[in-house]
């Protein structure tokens, strides 16, 4: 009797005891290791965009970030572990390509089930800036470098592209400027007045996240790297996808 009373419990128990770990069911994500310092964070370049000043400066603790955008396979592997919906790709096939029609909460949940989490605005400008240089675009100082380092409106066709096939930048990130653009993990309101002021709220009291990088669909301005964009966290966009930071 003891041995078919084990039977059955191992039995019922099965479909828990055997089910593979989360992680086990992921794809891998290529994430780089970013050293901390201090940086002027706002546009050191022209100091004019009101949205991006006054400058400050900002000091940041070691951490690693996605070193290209998460592409679909990624994400599909992700939503066929957890029954999430699996997003559009509008015909242009999935794979390598970076993944576009998530927001925020998807993108939260994605790497929060790698045991990472979206980076902070500070984070992402500073990596975006190969480590908080003065670049005005990921990997560039120069305007006329746009189109080696950045998938833009004036040299891509409408739609996400395969990750990683600009030039990376200073620290080997790709598509901080361009290809699609990148949720960020707080609601952080504009800094015009003292920086020492500005306030962080709770996320639920918030619904409008920051958006960084640009997009193939967007004209040069947008992919600066101090450059910030209001979203509703709801959005799932053609133009929007992210990258994940683990703690360092």
């Amino acid at each position: 009797m003891k041995y078919i009373t084990l039977l059955i419990l191992l039995f019922l128990g099965g479909c828990t005891l055997f089910k593979p770990s989360l992680q086990s069911q992921l794809e891998p994500l290529d994430m780089t290791f970013v050293e901390g310092g201090t940086f002027l964070m706002g546009d050191v370049i022209e100091e004019k965009n009101d949205d991006s000043l006054p400058l400050h400066e900002v000091i940041l603790q070691d951490f690693y970030i996605g070193t290209f955008e998460v592409t679909y396979k990624q994400y599909d592997a992700f939503a066929s572990a957890t029954g999430r919906e699996i997003p559009h790709d509008d015909g242009r096939g999935r794979g390598e390509r970076a993944v576009i029609y998530v927001n925020w909460y998807d993108a939260l949940e994605f790497c929060k089930a790698y045991g990472y989490r979206l980076p902070t605005e500070q984070e992402w400008e500073y990596a975006s800036r190969s480590g908080g240089k003065e670049e005005i675009y990921a990997g560039t100082a120069y305007r006329d470098s746009l189109d080696q380092v950045a998938r833009h409106k004036n040299n891509s066709g409408g739609y996400s592209f395969l990750v990683g096939t600009k030039e990376p930048n200073g620290l080997g990130l790709y598509d901080m400027s361009g290809n699609v653009a990148e949720y960020i993990g707080d609601y952080y309101p504009f800094y015009k007045t003292n920086p020492d002021s500005v306030q962080y709220y709770p996320l639920e009291e918030r619904s409008m996240r920051i958006i960084r990088g640009g997009s193939f669909n967007e004209e040069d301005a947008v992919l600066r790297t101090y450059w910030r964009v209001g979203v509703l966290a709801e959005l799932e966009d053609h133009t929007i996808g992210f990258r994940c930071v683990e703690p360092a």
